[in-house]
């Protein structure tokens, strides 16, 4: 079978809290680990999407629509669907699945991406992936 779900890949959440955001694959366990003896990976997404941006808007109001909220989490394959779209944000570095042992650790990582996200989107790119799903 071909393994189409790798690094990079825009995915979908289909279930739990983050049912409907959209998420990045940052690292894959295709063979599953001892704690989870199912294909899962960690993912990194949006829990809040940036508002729309107007022309009047002053500079502090521009910033705080342009915010983003992120999560970081572990996911079932089965809970996951694939889009078309890849991300190329190098968030390998920051989110490690030991990550996700302590709080503090993971709201360190999740300010970390949230970080580098805002700077993806007020560069303009990966435009889809800063939208909202309308359905």
């Amino acid at each position: 079978m071909v393994k189409f779900l790798k690094p990079g890949k825009a995915v979908i959440v289909l279930q739990g809290r983050y049912a409907g955001r959209k998420a990045v694959i940052i690292r894959n366990f295709d063979d599953g680990t001892r704690d989870r003896p199912y294909g899962h990976c960690l993912v990194a997404g949006i829990k809040k999407y940036p508002s729309k941006v107007i022309k009047k808007d002053s500079a502090k109001k521009t910033a705080k629509k342009s915010r983003v909220k992120t999560f970081v989490k572990l996911v079932n394959y089965r809970h996951l669907m694939p889009t078309r779209y890849t991300l190329d944000v190098d968030l390998k570095d920051v989110v490690t699945p030991d990550v996700l042992q302590s709080k503090d650790k993971k709201v360190t990582a999740a300010k970390e991406t949230k970080k580098r996200l805002e700077e993806r989107f007020k560069t303009g790119k990966n435009r889809w992936f800063f939208t909202k799903l309308r359905f």
